[in-house]
């Protein structure tokens, strides 16, 4: 395992929820720890569905939206990894984990001047 994707599991896992909105947040809550899982045995693809699931049942949920710019980046769609890692730093600019997940993905793809998806939707 590559120390990049293990420094991404390590953030998926340990990363804090903000409590808000139950039953809508206890829905995406599911759905986001299920694409944990999935991540966790390289399916990719479908923890990408679970974290846009989880983030269309609460919107608000920034480590989902973290999530799921680690998953668009594992699988080479940087312009929506970008657009999520924005998202989730818009509604928690404090979170010191997403942000530090945003400034390596910066680094590593600002660097490379790569800021196109290489697979279209």
């Amino acid at each position: 395992m590559s120390l990049r994707r293990a420094l991404c599991l390590t953030l998926l896992l340990g990363a804090p929820v903000a409590v808000a909105h139950a039953d809508s947040r206890s829905s995406a809550k599911a759905e986001a720890e299920f694409g944990v899982d999935v991540a966790l045995r390289g399916l990719w693809r479908e923890a990408i569905y679970r974290w846009e699931r989880a983030v269309e049942l609460d919107p608000t949920y920034a480590q989902a939206f973290n999530n799921l710019a680690v998953a668009y980046e594992h699988e080479g769609q940087l312009g929506k990894a970008r657009q999520a890692y924005e998202k989730a730093i818009a509604l928690e600019p404090q979170n010191i984990q997403i942000r530090q997940n945003y400034d390596l993905f910066k680094e590593i793809n600002d660097r490379a001047g790569a800021d196109t998806d290489k697979e279209q939707p």
